[in-house]
């Protein structure tokens, strides 16, 4: 049961910092709000790289 909640999790993660990351790629005129997407975008993906 521990497994399946730490893959749905990891999936999960992985979902929102794609949907982040497509936001980032797709705001090409505002630098402060890429800004703002990297910084939400950085914990997710050391979150799935299981770096604290």
């Amino acid at each position: 049961m521990a497994k399946f909640i730490m893959i749905t999790y990891y999936l999960l993660t992985a979902f929102i910092a794609t949907l982040f990351f497509w936001n980032f790629w797709q705001e090409k005129k505002k630098i402060d709000r890429q800004i703002l997407y990297l910084l939400v975008l950085i914990p997710l993906l050391l979150r799935l790289l299981r770096i604290k």
